[in-house]
Parts: C-alpha cells; structure tokens; sequence
C-alpha cells in the first residue's frame, strides 16, 4: 500500500491517517469540515490535498447512516481502488450500498474496536488501534485483492483482524458494546436528579460505570438506530432481569418473612450470573501472569523513564499493581518491568502508560 485516503477526520479517521503516514503511506484528509481537515493535517495526520489519481485504499470514516452514500458518491468520483469503512454496524449499510449500486466487489466492511471518551482530531492518536480487534466483514461478492488490501490497512495500524459476517458482527456489538453504553447513559442520567451531597460522593466505582456515557450522543443515536434490530432482543432480557430485581427488593422491604429468603435467592443469583458473565471477558493486553493475574511490560530503555516516574504514572491511573517484577540483576539501566495486575486492568492501564508516552508492550 502506497497510497490512500481518509474521509472524516474525527478521532478515529485521524488515528488511521496518523498510523499509515507513520508508515510511509501517502494519506489525504477529507471531510466536509474544512477546520477539522486542517487540523489532522497540522497533527502529521496526511495532507488536505485531494489524490490526482485513484489510491490504494479509501478509509470511509464517517455515521453508520452516511456510510453507503459516501462510499458511492467516492466510487463515482473513482477516489480509489478499494474500500472500506469503519462503522460500528455492518448489516444495514452494506445493504444501502447494494441499494445504491455501489461496487461491493471493491468494498469490504470494517470496524476498529478502539476509541476514546474524548473524540475530535486533537484526540487522535497513531496506537490507538495497536494490538485491539479489527472486524472486517467481507461478502461473497468482495474480491480477494480487496480483502487483502483491507487486511494490509489493519496490519498498518497493529491491530489484530477478526472476520466474521455482517449480522454476526452486529449481535456482537449490541452485545458487548451497545448495550453496555446504553445502560452507562440511563445510569450516568440518574446523576441529573441525584442531590449534590450524593453527587459528591461519586467514587471508582461510579466513574468506571458511567465513563462511556460521555460520548458523543448524536453518533451514539445514530450508531443505536443502524444497530436497533439487534439491540431490542437484549433490552427485553434486560428488561425482565430488571423487574425481577425490583420485585425482589420490594419482597424484601415489604413482603412476609417467608418471601425474604426466596427474595435474597432471587438477588443473589443475579449477582451470581453477573459474576459469571464479567469472568467470560478475556483481557486483550499482556501475557498470563502468576496467581491469574495479568503481566504488561512497560520498556525502561528511555533513560528519562524512571521507575519512580512509572509507579507515579500507574498512581495517577488509579489502577492497583498486584506486584511488579524486575530482572535479577543489578545492572543498571533496567530494559524493562513487569506489572502484575488484574486482567481487566490491564487495558486502562496499557492505554494509560501509552498516553503518558510509555512504550508497552
């Protein structure tokens, strides 16, 4: 891949430009906002100039609801030879391309599993996408060139790819990605009616739960509108567990002596069942450590890089170290450390360290 294109210059389009330029791929930035053009290109992103000639790979980075019309309004133009998108839902867009007319033989569907709270080209970030799940979604009609280029773009990044069909895709990310930031929302949303003293009492607990809560709402309408066919079977289990809660706290507060004890059953393997399923969720980031504990290694090499500064680094992340391994030896300068931490830390803290500029690995 030598060439290519990035439409929409948010968080993510510039994080793709930012990782191929990086790699020596001649990138243009495109997108309707000429301000946010300029600044991907004052990030080192690409250039704002349009290609004189089809690229190699058009990144189509834009609303679930404009995917389709983008890439065919791009195919008529003959902006590149391949193309692919990086929309959170695959089904309902590439059916509004088949609609459209669009050239499915040259598309492939596609879907960075990364982000930030915080969006914008000022948020991007070249490893943003480094060693996270890159979902491509081919057709029977997709070429292979196409898959293989579509392929070469998510090596680019450092990401790790995951093919699976279009309605796969969607139920899987209603699953672990769009419920989750609906229940974060209606619960972030409590907060607007809660007292101040109550507010301020908010601790980890709270913030964990309600961090996704701070994206975008328009994006996030948009995404749960193209998804909402997978979404509704999850909101009615959903819902019933939510009820049978409600009755089982009311049959506790309320009801006869006798009903207390099935309530507290009732509670408890809901609980129980939400214990289990959070232990279903493999880390993506470090090795097995000892004690089922998750290993990261952060590289010392930087002779600026202390390690006093990387456990005040991992303080500031407001994530616990189970234990921290170094090399037997007392040679200085240390290559490297181990930090040992639960297996859900280990992504906050690997994408903490890396923006305060640690390389982990």
């Amino acid at each position: 891949m030598h060439t290519a294109a990035v439409v929409g210059t948010g968080l993510i389009g510039t994080s793709i430009a930012l990782a191929l330029t990086s790699r020596g791929v001649t990138t243009h930035l495109i997108d309707r906002d000429p301000h946010s053009v300029r600044l991907a290109a004052a990030r080192g992103a690409g250039t704002p100039q349009p290609p004189s000639a089809p690229v190699d790979i058009a990144v189509i980075c834009v609303p679930p609801s404009v995917v389709a019309r983008t890439i065919a309004d791009h195919q008529k133009d003959k902006l590149a030879t391949v193309y692919t998108d990086v929309s959170s839902v695959k089904a309902l867009p590439h059916a509004e391309c088949l609609a459209l007319g669009c050239d499915t033989s040259a598309l492939v569907g596609g879907h960075p599993l990364a982000g930030r709270e915080r969006s914008g080209p000022l948020s991007a970030r070249a490893d943003l996408f480094k060693d996270r799940h890159w979902v491509l979604t081919p057709t029977p009609e997709t070429s292979e060139t196409a898959l293989n280029r579509a392929l070469e773009l998510v090596s680019l990044c450092g990401a790790v790819p995951v093919l699976l069909e279009p309605p796969d895709h969607d139920r899987a990310v209603a699953l672990v990605s769009h419920l989750p930031h609906l229940v974060a929302s209606l619960t972030a949303a409590r907060l607007l009616e809660g007292e101040d003293h109550a507010v301020r009492l908010a601790g980890r607990g709270i913030r964990d739960v309600t961090r996704i809560a701070a994206g975008d709402a328009a994006l996030w309408t948009d995404i749960l509108a193209a998804n909402a066919a997978a979404l509704v079977p999850l909101l009615a289990e959903l819902t019933r567990d939510l009820e049978r809660t409600a009755d089982a706290l009311a049959r506790l507060t309320e009801g006869p002596t006798d009903q207390q004890e099935t309530a507290l059953a009732d509670l408890t393997d809901l609980l129980r069942r939400g214990s289990e399923g959070r232990a279903r969720i493999a880390t993506t980031y470090g090795v097995a450590g000892p004690g089922g504990h998750t290993m990261v290694s952060v590289s010392m090499a930087d002779p600026d890089r202390r390690l006093e500064r990387l456990l005040d680094d991992v303080s500031a992340a407001r994530v616990d170290l189970e234990d921290m391994l170094l090399p037997d030896t007392t040679a200085a300068p240390l290559d490297s450390v181990e930090l040992l931490v639960a297996p859900d830390a280990a992504r906050p803290l690997t994408d903490a360290l890396r923006d305060r500029g640690w390389a982990v690995h």
